[in-house]
């Protein structure tokens, strides 16, 4: 008998057996359904000014609730927060539920909270969890906000939509070989900014390894295939520094950065040096 059942929640459309993960180690199947193995189950929580997501178009000068779990449907060998993107259940967290993340999120109104980051680790292998808090926090006129790689389906994406309010996405880079040696897909990310971009608040985040993403004509054709979506998404070209797999090369030069940011500049209202 085949007890296989494949997750449609990203574009690797993992097949998996009764108990068995998938390859983003938080997606498993219980038996009788897909679902988060990672639900409510929390590994970092914090209230962080909303301009650390980064967003700096959404609600200026307020701060945010930003939670993460573990796991991750892409595996960059760069990756900022490798200790929970590439974690599995084994790692340590604190068990939260819908209703607790959002009555927490109330009691910070004083603190200019307004609302629920979900961010750390890729929020969309989470899915359940972030559409079920997302819910109870529209209720009570809080806003949801999704930190993502973008590696997610166009269904799964649009169900989920009509409860979020801003992300910022991930643009790795302009091709698909970068997105090959990343495990993912170039076309489904520009998909999600597309889709994104049509009901919430978007903003881009490029991080730039030296000698992997730092073409100015990539930065230009980034750069000028966001203006086509609207030329007021703000871009944050964010500098690299070795983490994880990736310890072999330097920080990536300021002057690099500011030479890609006025490229970018050519074609968009808003754009921001990262971490400069």
């Amino acid at each position: 008998m085949n007890d296989k059942l494949v997750c449609e929640i990203c574009p690797h459309h993992c097949r998996l057996s009764a108990g068995e993960v998938g390859r983003c180690r938080a997606r498993f199947n219980d038996g009788k359904k897909i679902t988060a193995l990672n639900y409510g189950e929390i590994t970092s929580i914090a209230l962080d000014p909303i301009e650390k997501k980064p967003l700096y178009k959404f609600f200026p000068g307020s701060r945010i609730l930003s939670v993460g779990s573990y796991g991750c449907n892409l595996n960059c060998p760069f990756c900022q927060n490798f200790e929970i993107s590439m974690a599995d259940s084994t790692f340590p967290t604190r068990k939260i539920s819908p209703e607790r993340l959002a009555n927490l999120a109330q009691e910070l109104l004083p603190q200019k909270n307004i609302g629920v980051a979900f961010t750390y680790n890729e929020p969309f292998i989470s899915y359940e969890f972030v559409r079920d808090t997302s819910e109870l926090l529209k209720a009570a006129g809080l806003k949801s906000v999704l930190v993502t790689n973008g590696t997610v389906s166009p269904a799964a994406l649009k169900k989920i939509l009509p409860l979020i309010d801003a992300l910022n996405i991930d643009l790795k880079g302009f091709s698909q070989e970068i997105y090959s040696w990343l495990g993912g897909d170039f076309e489904t990310v520009r998909r999600t900014i597309e889709l994104t971009a049509k009901s919430c608040h978007v903003e881009v985040t490029t991080l730039i390894v030296p000698t992997l993403n730092d073409s100015l004509e990539d930065m230009d054709k980034e750069a000028a295939w966001l203006a086509k979506i609207s030329k007021n998404i703000p871009l944050h070209i964010s500098r690299f520094f070795p983490r994880y797999k990736v310890t072999n090369l330097p920080p990536t030069p300021v002057k690099k950065i500011y030479e890609l940011v006025e490229v970018a500049k050519r074609h968009l209202n808003f754009v921001y040096a990262g971490n400069c």
